[in-house]
């Protein structure tokens, strides 16, 4: 079997796994979901997500020792994973494929050449370090997160791929899933697969910190492609597949090598190969970097946390609108662990985590926060999916027991994502005089987190003069009501400090409800009132769920609504001198 065949095959299988591990993360037990499945496993793999995380955390969470392993392999082999396992880099490859069908052979070989800007990836990869490793470090989400390939491609598949696909009859999700401001994932990630048509690995030769990570490794691997002999027939074969654009033709540039193994399948002549032995026409093993493009990328890097830092989004600044799922770390903690993969987004059973903008802060793009109205509900009891599958716990795995806070976390409480707040402006009892009481209704918490307020409120133009009474029906003087307006059973007649329910009216009538009604002297005045509940929030109770936003019937924004205030994670944002 030829060398490139064997890579083909071990892409493909590690392709399909990865969009296997992606398509199984979904509520359930069963084979074909989640049971059982490491579905972190190729995420893991990544030593740029392990690395980072160690550096704003200085520790090193189990899963992520994978990654130790990948950079032991590459420092045997090269750039293995970045040529055969790396799912987008595969995606990548393909396209390029593609794209370079539709070119002559000198325009392949010309785009497969070396070009300086190759580096930019060394000084995109030292910003991101030092970023984190500085004492106030941004976060591993800002590493890994926006440029990382792993989770790039997990962010990608898991909220714009699988999205799709929950809307075509494929099974994949049992209702549609959409994700607020997906849409400009989706466009980047169509927009570097594109340009692999310009430039096959595009992103893989310029942009990928993890590569350059990787590269760094890979520069003295003791197995390595190069030439057996100096000295060829100059036929460029060699170049016109390269997918790293390494220079095998020339001085082979060992860090910048993918190992797609192109090259020893093109050579004609087997001057090409996989050795212990240097290149005989010479090898380039350092990256092509300066000392004052490092010197300069480190200075971005420890300007950056300062300048994201002035909104002081993570102080007196929080956005209390910013909510985080159940068991997220605090803050500060929250971001130096969070990789924005979008694994917590694409398992939660009502689809209420979504990529987050900039609402906390330039910091916080991508990573999940909770929108309770564009799911099926709120968040569930018995749901903590979301911990159990983040691969840094940002999202701490939560036990039922205490995000109910029962049996031995009693003492503490229930989990509070925040507090719900009753906008008594929009509210239909409170502001329109219209009957509600679904956020009570459909409040989990036992007791209730939601209490009504039981009054009468005055209709407008809803004082009467009586004319005649008799039989239960009044008759009335002067105006005209409209007719069925006040019956179903929640309009009341207030008379002399007491209350009648009305059953029915016409323009000059008023139908009383029940025996024994008092005698309604001709000339005697009352007033129609409604009967409301209005909804109240218990603040000590409420533990943020979000179902009574996400029920509440007020479309647009909503009459009851969730922020951040009083949750569990955060102290200083309690409501309350002492937590319930």
């Amino acid at each position: 079997m030829k060398i490139t065949i064997a890579r083909r095959i071990t892409q493909i299988f590690f392709f399909i796994l990865f969009m296997w591990f992606c398509i199984v993360t979904v509520w359930g037990t069963r084979w074909n979901e989640l049971r059982g499945w490491p579905i972190n496993w190729i995420l893991e793999l990544d030593p740029l997500v392990g690395l980072s995380s160690l550096l704003t955390t200085h520790t090193l969470y189990r899963g992520l020792a994978w990654g130790i392993g990948t950079l032991i392999l590459t420092v045997v082999f090269g750039r293995f994973f970045c040529g055969w396992i790396c799912p987008f880099g595969s995606m990548h490859q393909f396209f390029g494929y593609w794209g370079s069908r539709f070119k002559t052979f000198k325009k392949r070989v010309e785009s497969n050449q070396y070009h300086k800007s190759q580096n930019i990836k060394y000084y995109i990869l030292v910003v991101f370090l030092v970023m984190a490793a500085i004492p106030m470090g941004t976060s591993v989400s800002l590493a890994t997160g926006l440029l990382d390939p792993i989770p790039f491609a997990h962010r990608a598949i898991n909220l714009i791929l699988i999205s799709i696909a929950s809307h075509l009859p494929l099974g994949i999700s049992l209702t549609p899933r959409y994700y607020e401001g997906a849409g400009i994932i989706g466009v980047l990630f169509i927009l570097v697969l594109f340009l692999n048509f310009w430039k096959p690995r595009f992103y893989c030769r310029y942009l990928c910190p993890a590569g350059a990570l990787m590269a760094v490794f890979s520069r003295s691997a003791l197995w390595r492609i190069g030439k057996s002999e100096a000295d060829c027939s100059a036929c460029e074969l060699c170049e016109n597949h390269c997918e790293g654009a390494c220079d095998p033709f020339g001085k082979i540039r060992i860090s910048e090598c993918l190992l797609c193994m192109n090259c020893i399948h093109a050579c004609n002549r087997q001057f090409m190969a996989f050795q212990r032995t240097p290149s005989a026409a010479g090898e380039i093993t350092e990256p092509d970097v300066t000392r004052r493009g490092l010197i300069l990328s480190g200075i971005m890097g420890v300007a950056a946390v300062p300048v994201l830092r002035v909104g002081a989004a993570l102080g007196q600044n929080w956005n209390p609108g910013l909510i985080r799922p159940p068991g997220s770390l605090s803050e500060v903690e929250f971001l130096k662990r969070c990789l924005k993969c979008g694994q917590c987004m694409k398992i939660c059973p009502t689809n209420i985590i979504m990529p987050g903008g900039v609402e906390g802060g330039f910091e916080s793009l991508w990573t999940p926060i909770l929108n309770f109205r564009i799911g099926t509900s709120g968040c569930q009891l018995n749901c903590v999916a979301c911990g159990n599958v983040c691969p840094t716990s940002a999202i701490r795995p939560l036990k039922l027991e205490e995000k109910l806070g029962i049996g031995p976390y009693r003492e503490r409480g229930p989990v509070r994502m925040g507090t719900a707040f009753v906008d008594t402006t929009r509210c239909l009892p409170w502001a329109m005089n219209i009957p509600c009481i679904v956020c009570q209704e459909n409040c989990p918490v036992t007791p209730k987190a939601i209490y009504l307020k039981e009054y009468y409120s005055p209709v407008r133009d809803g004082k009467i003069n009586i004319e005649h009474f008799q039989d239960g029906q009044l008759t009335i003087q002067g105006k005209s009501l409209k007719s069925g307006n006040y019956g179903g059973g929640d309009y009341f007649l207030a008379y002399e400090n007491n209350y009648y329910r009305i059953i029915s009216n016409t323009e000059k009538t008023v139908s009383l409800e029940g025996d024994g009604l008092p005698i309604f002297e001709p000339g005697s005045s009352g007033e129609i009132r409604v009967h409301l509940m209005g909804p109240v929030v218990d603040i000590e109770k409420c533990i943020g769920c979000g179902i009574c936003e996400h029920e509440c019937p007020v479309s647009g924004l909503r009459a009851i609504r969730v922020t951040a205030e009083n949750e569990t994670r955060e102290i200083q944002h309690s409501l309350l001198l002492k937590r319930g």
